[in-house]
């Protein structure tokens, strides 16, 4: 596990990291340990901090606390913030509340728990904290002010090895706790580390609600775990999921936000780590044989401490609030955010409509998608994208002689911006062809960069051509010349070609290197690295043409923390139905702020059969995406090319439809407005969302695919006053509602699928 928790790293470890990195990395924590070792396992690295005396800290003590409180006994110590309550057992285990309306409500169930922190030789350790000899001080940071603790621990056997856990509590994030650990071996002899568990909890349903099963709860799945699956789940008896973060896995994904999250109606908890580089370990869930539901996060090893070092983990979390997913995803961006990590403001046209050329399939022409123009500008679309297979092979990116001949793609952008549509380049950026596999119809060649170059590529442990995404071999991003390269082909993209912007797609994480060439000091680096790249993309881009737009796609997943940066639009990845498309908007608002583009993707999924092992796509539901504050799109195809494409062909009555629904998005245009996180997604009935837009405020409330809705709405957010109530969908005036101080208006609604509402403040 890379170690990037402490405040005084040696200048081997920030030779790994990326400028920007190096500034948060020295102010992230742990203030008095200097690295010395580095060593990698399969699956992570773990860096070790360590040295024989104590060095002061670099950056200034913040203001000091003046509203966490701290109340030591000999059975636990407590963090008493604005908002919660943090109990530090003598165990190591962490017990959360939160502090509201005169209660402590929380889902910790530390009964019967044996915390097993740290693997030595395939033997379990537990550590006894010593509570008596803790060091209360106050945290430092870019956090602000806060308290810092410092716990000593000790195991009852085994090696001489001590702990010391970090905790640090801050005023501007009442409901985190962030905590590392540090182990120093004061024996004669080697130990070997095979595993550290941090942030171990077994939560429990029934401490909120006695009458529910203990995993009866909703819970968000962070990891880029496998195409199409849910991230936003209701946890059943046997659920279980690894949860593996960073590096590439089985399958070709990986990356993930490192984030799980549980909630019921009154009180959520969520895990996870807050570093801001993509570090490879678990967040495993699972439910346990009773019910409860296991959760921590997991730090692989393989790793030699010697007699004299200390090993150090990166911080993690535990944070507890009220509601669902959106709100531990915000805390978490924001933590980020605050460490330096910087979410770029879309360009204005990240939110305009979306048309992708990817209904024609793999084969697609010019004429093909010229031929739509009509069509475009009639239904006021100002995006065509150029999806898969406009190429020859992948790394080269030179146009298929076959369907773009000569100079046919900058004559296909030309005549789109003659008539004034903005062209976005599909491409998938570190994958290369090297002459084995291939993808769909297309049989894999050697690409030209891997003939001239094969030594950028990323190299296995077994010394093999390490693979990604649809089996194709992969540049190594933490080589220099790799990423200029990157920066070659962006400019040829868009300065040259002429493009708008980019569709990055398929993109996830990469193997671990093993190239000896490139004289990593870790394997670990290529993860690492993988940032910069997406990075020279999005910056090239941007200062080309600064309205363009970069899309980033993690098809079927939740996107990596890496590049997650360096975008412009979001987008719903492969959505299956409409249910994920809500989800994952939701998702990308809290993760990237509330008035972030994030693309709903092509709407047509949003209903979707399976057919044998693929998926049938026939949705048309534009309010999905309307109503949660998403950008629309679509792939229709038109005229009409013949059967093969009778799916996606825009006929009469589809027309109609897109007309009407395209209107109205470009009309209240709510992707821009501000989403507001007033609902619990679970929790209240029926599903529903709410958007703040140039004074008024509009609600989406979505039937079950069962049955239509009858019953009652409640408009929340409202300040005291009179509006008016609009169904801006169909048109209709509901007539005038009146919200009072602590009450909120109600409405008694039949509809079926969804009902958006546009609620107008009257005189």
């Amino acid at each position: 596990m890379l170690r990037s928790c402490s405040a005084n790293l040696s200048k081997t470890r920030l030779s790994l990291l990326r400028d920007k990195d190096k500034d948060i990395l020295m102010n992230l924590g742990l203030r008095r340990f200097r690295l010395k070792i580095i060593a990698t396992a399969a699956c992570a690295m773990l860096c070790f901090s360590c040295e024989k005396e104590t060095k002061p800290s670099s950056r200034p003590p913040s203001a000091p606390s003046a509203s966490i409180k701290i109340d030591q006994q000999s059975s636990k110590i407590s963090l008493i913030t604005s908002a919660a309550q943090f109990d530090i057992l003598p165990s190591g285990l962490i017990q959360a509340f939160l502090l509201k309306n005169n209660q402590r409500l929380t889902l910790d169930d530390p009964a019967n728990v044996e915390p097993g922190t740290i693997v030595i030789a395939g033997k379990t350790l537990n550590f006894n904290l010593d509570l008596s000899q803790s060091k209360v001080s106050e945290a430092s940071g870019k956090l602000g002010g806060g308290k810092h603790i410092e716990i000593p621990g000790r195991a009852p056997s085994g090696p001489n090895l001590t702990e010391v856990l970090h905790i640090d509590a801050y005023d501007d994030f009442p409901n985190l706790l962030l905590t590392s650990t540090e182990y120093r071996n004061g024996g004669s002899s080697n130990v070997k580390i095979d595993q550290i568990v941090e942030q171990q909890h077994l939560f429990n349903a029934k401490l909120a609600d006695a009458q529910a099963a203990p995993y009866d709860m909703w819970s968000y799945q962070g990891s880029s775990y496998d195409w199409g699956k849910d991230d936003v789940v209701k946890l059943s008896q046997r659920f279980s999921q690894p949860n593996l973060m960073g590096q590439m896995i089985k399958g070709g994904y990986g990356g993930g936000i490192p984030v799980v999250a549980f909630w019921t109606a009154s009180v959520g908890e969520a895990i996870g780590h807050v570093e801001t580089l993509p570090l490879s370990l678990s967040i495993p869930v699972r439910v346990e044989g009773d019910g409860r539901v296991s959760a921590d996060v997991t730090i692989p090893g393989l790793n030699i401490l010697r007699p004299g070092e200390t090993y150090s983990t990166p911080r993690t979390f535990i944070s507890i609030y009220s509601g669902d997913y959106y709100q531990p995803l915000r805390l978490w961006s924001s933590v980020l955010q605050k460490e330096g990590w910087e979410i770029p403001k879309p360009s204005s046209e990240a939110y305009n409509v979306s048309w992708c050329g990817w209904g024609y399939e793999f084969n697609v022409t010019p004429a093909q998608m010229l031929g739509t123009v009509p069509k475009l500008k009639e239904m006021g679309i100002k995006w065509a994208t150029l999806d898969d297979r406009w190429f020859d092979t992948y790394g080269d990116w030179h146009p298929r002689s076959d369907t773009f001949p000569g100079d046919a793609i900058q004559k296909m952008v030309a005549d789109f911006h003659k008539q004034g549509e903005l062209v976005q380049l599909w491409w998938l950026p570190l994958g290369v062809e090297d002459g084995a596999g291939k993808w769909e119809s297309h049989k894999y060649v050697v690409s030209d960069i891997v003939k001239q170059h094969p030594e950028w590529l990323i190299l296995g442990k077994d010394g093999k051509h390490a693979r990604i995404t649809r089996s194709l071999a992969a540049l190594c991003p933490a080589v220099p010349e790799v990423q200029a390269y990157y920066k070659r082909l962006t400019e040829k993209f868009i300065r040259d070609w002429d493009f708008d912007g980019s569709k990055l797609d398929n993109i996830y994480s990469v193997p671990a290197c093993y190239n000896p060439a490139h004289h990593h000091k870790s394997p670990q680096d290529s993860v690492n690295a993988m940032a910069d790249v997406y990075k020279t993309i999005f910056e090239t881009t941007r200062a080309l043409k600064p309205q363009s737009v970069t899309q980033s796609c993690p098809c079927g997943t939740p996107p990596s923390l890496a590049w997650l940066p360096y975008m412009d639009q979001a987008v719903t990845a492969d959505p299956v139905g409409a249910v994920q498309v809500r989800r994952r908007i939701k998702m990308y608002k809290a993760l990237l702020g509330p008035e972030a583009a994030v693309y709903g993707d092509h709407v047509e999924l949003s209903a979707m059969t399976r057919v044998g092992h693929d998926w049938s796509e026939h949705g048309d539901d534009f309010a999905s995406t309307i109503g949660t504050g998403g950008v629309v799109g679509t792939k229709f195809v038109w005229p009409d090319p013949g059967p093969k494409f009778k799916a996606v062909n825009l006929t009469e009555q589809k027309e109609q439809h897109w007309q009407k629904w395209i209107g109205i998005y470009n009309e209240k245009m709510l992707s821009k407005g501000t989403f507001l996180p007033l609902y619990t997604y679970g929790y209240d009935f029926p599903e529903a969302y709410a958007i703040e837009k140039d004074g008024k405020m509009y609600y989406a409330f979505f039937a079950s695919d069962q049955s239509p809705w009858k019953g009652e709405v409640t408009l929340r957010g409202l300040k005291p006053g009179t509006y008016r109530v609009m169904d801006y969908g169909s048109g209709k005036d509901l007539g005038p509602v009146r919200a009072a101080a602590g009450i909120d208006p109600k409405l008694n609604p039949e509809f079926s699928d969804h009902l958006l509402l546009e609620v107008t403040p009257q005189p």
